[in-house]
């Protein structure tokens, strides 16, 4: 009679054990990914406010990913189960949880900074120090998520020793290398520095009022290569970043969102100014696009036919400055038409009597 001994069951099943093993690391996996959601799914619910838990949510498939490639390198099921010799499928499974750590990592510096970003947003009441610290953690969290990918990427290629042979020689020439890779990227990385200069320089920022070559429109995006301008008619002008460090360009918002609008009348010399500035208040406090800050209504000029008359209004934004000033234009035309239709401009004919 032959007794079953832990020895002679994995000779007559060589298969089972590392199928079984393999089961036990997949179910691992999964029971410690979603326990790790769940935790942080409770911690979110009792911290309403703080952002960085749902984010940090989003870190569940690459840390699944991660404990995998661990488990696997640290009780080789895969190689015996189908029955591969040599270190390639370990090397496989180094270069997946290298790549996994990366992964992992771009998503926890992106969770970090948009809840450090969320938080100061609770705490400051300025929105020009709202926009400078969203460009910055912007571009922040770019520069951080392209040095992990180049970092990780060049761990990876470490790991093959003809690529450990070939960096050994190119640490000699690194000076010559340095120079010819300078001259032929010279535009990428203008790009990339005039970014970051844009982002801590302040001369710039998301959600800013900018003119470029004559051209309207509100800053959308900012990489480190381009710039996103999304204009009245809702295009997008795409401008390197380059160009506002070289160029000169108009940043209506950079230091006060707030603008003066204002509206340019001709009207007949008859036309009865204190009656129309009393008008232009009594629309104005009703108007809510108004800031309630300033207005005027002034004569500032004159020709033989006509006087020119500026109505000036602030408001909040430039989108409200605009509305306010389409809005007082037609209200002033309008109230002139219906009760002094002689202060609209005329073509005089003959002489008046």
């Amino acid at each position: 009679m032959v007794r079953n001994t832990p020895e002679s069951i994995p000779s007559r099943c060589p298969v089972l054990w590392p199928l079984v093993t393999l089961l036990a690391i997949v179910a691992a996996t999964l029971a410690l990914g979603w326990a790790v959601d769940q935790t942080l799914q409770r911690v979110a619910a009792r911290q309403p406010g703080a952002l960085v838990w749902p984010l940090l949510r989003r870190c569940r498939v690459p840390l699944q990913l991660v404990i995998a490639a661990l488990l696997l390198l640290g009780s080789r099921p895969l190689e015996k189960l189908l029955d591969i010799q040599g270190d390639d499928l370990r090397h496989v499974l180094l270069l997946v949880l290298i790549a996994g750590l990366g992964w992992l990592t771009v998503r926890v510096v992106a969770a970090g900074l948009e809840a450090f970003l969320s938080r100061y947003e609770t705490l400051s009441d300025d929105p020009a120090r709202l926009q400078r610290v969203h460009t910055q953690t912007s571009m922040l969290r770019r520069v951080v998520s392209a040095v992990i990918v180049v970092v990780t990427g060049a761990v990876m290629l470490l790991t093959f020793a003809a690529m450990r042979t070939i960096g050994a020689s190119l640490l000699a020439s690194a000076g010559i290398l340095g120079i010819v890779a300078g001259i032929a990227a010279q535009s990428a990385l203008g790009n990339f520095f005039a970014g970051l200069q844009i982002a801590f320089g302040d001369t710039v920022r998301i959600g800013d009022t900018v003119v470029v070559d004559g051209q309207q429109g509100t800053v959308e995006e900012i990489t480190l290569s381009y710039l996103v301008v999304r204009l009245w008619d809702y295009r997008r002008l795409i401008v390197p970043v380059s160009y506002f460090v070289n160029k000169p360009f108009e940043n209506w918002t950079r230091k006060d969102p707030g603008l003066l609008a204002w509206v340019l009348l001709h009207l007949d010399h008859t036309t009865p100014v204190e009656a129309l500035r009393a008008a232009l208040l009594t629309y104005l406090r009703e108007n809510p696009h108004w800031d309630g800050a300033e207005w005027s209504l002034q004569v500032t000029d004159t020709t033989p036919t006509t006087l020119l008359v500026r109505a000036a209004m602030t408001a909040r934004t430039p989108d409200d400055a605009a509305a306010l000033r389409f809005d007082v234009r037609e209200h002033l035309v309008a109230y002139l038409r219906d009760t002094h239709p002689s202060a609209l401009p005329r073509i005089r004919t003959g002489e008046s009597d």
